[in-house]
């Protein structure tokens, strides 16, 4: 089966925030046959910061910290009222910056007024000035984020007499949180490191690993399987979402990575602000990818 194509929407252009341009870009991806839209999270940027950042070799992240990056939930929301069938991502959700109990209201809100249209692509975060501006502790992410990950679940679950968690670092008693999802809430786990792999296999419900290929890749994805094994799961229904480019992106690639075990190729998009340049660049896309023709 070919994977689904999705494209992340150019946050580096700083055009995410502006309502008319982003309506057409959504609105093309739909019409062009692609599965989703990506919006990215970065609550706060530092105009000073001493973090690596993991996906360039300067170890700097290519978006100025005065680029208007809108937070993902509310943008996917508004793209929601703009579309009707097209898939809304997270890719990903800086998931240490959001207390999950909240977090759990606002994606079920999103889940039941788009139809059931919202995947949550979490991440642990990179930037360790942003998590902590958030109130997170940055050493202890993992073990959190785990537990946020059971607590969206219990929330979003059917209990009749509300929710109770008793938990290293949340805890609640006869919570009731509604609406309930309409569709049940993907969680996919990004990053490239074994923590990822591990908990994507334990507890998420795919993996997208960007920026890996080779040995490094096949053994992110076997550690998942194994993962998923061992915590009584199944393997084989977890998703794999890889990596390629808008402009590069053809057949022949994409077949490359559904062989490695794509289910999912997320596409990233240059940082282009004329939106008939980006709906140009999308339509042959889509025309190379063998995707429903673009109107």
């Amino acid at each position: 089966m070919p994977p689904k194509f999705a494209v992340v929407a150019p946050v580096a252009a700083g055009v995410t925030a502006d309502p008319v341009w982003m309506t057409q870009f959504a609105r093309h991806l739909e019409s062009c046959g692609f599965e989703s839209i990506v919006a990215v999270e970065h609550t706060v940027l530092l105009t000073e910061y001493s973090s690596v950042y993991p996906y360039d070799a300067s170890g700097r992240v290519d978006i100025p910290a005065d680029c208007a990056v809108p937070d993902p939930l509310e943008l996917l929301t508004f793209l929601a009222g703009q579309t009707s069938t097209l898939g809304l991502a997270t890719g990903v959700l800086v998931l240490p910056n959001h207390h999950p109990v909240v977090l759990a209201k606002r994606v079920a809100t999103l889940n039941a007024l788009s139809g059931g249209r919202i995947r949550l692509a979490v991440g642990m975060g990179w930037l360790r000035e942003e998590i902590e501006a958030c109130g997170a502790p940055f050493d202890e992410r993992g073990r959190r984020a785990d537990e946020q990950i059971d607590v969206l679940r219990l929330l979003w679950s059917d209990q009749p007499g509300g929710a109770t968690h008793s938990g290293e670092f949340f805890q609640f008693a006869h919570a009731a949180c509604y609406p309930k999802p309409v569709s049940p809430i993907p969680i996919h786990i990004g990053g490239h490191s074994r923590a990822a792999a591990r908990r994507a296999g334990r507890r998420g419900d795919g993996l997208q690993p960007l920026g890996v290929a080779g040995a490094e890749l096949s053994g992110l994805i076997a550690l998942m399987r194994e993962s998923a094994e061992r915590a009584g799961r199944d393997p084989d229904a977890l998703e794999l979402s890889l990596g390629h480019l808008v402009p590069k992106v053809d057949a022949d690639r994409a077949g490359r990575l559904a062989e490695l075990g794509a289910d999912r190729v997320v596409l990233a998009m240059p940082p282009v602000t004329d939106i008939d340049e980006a709906r140009d660049m999308l339509s042959a896309c889509a025309e190379r990818l063998g995707l429903t023709p673009c109107r």
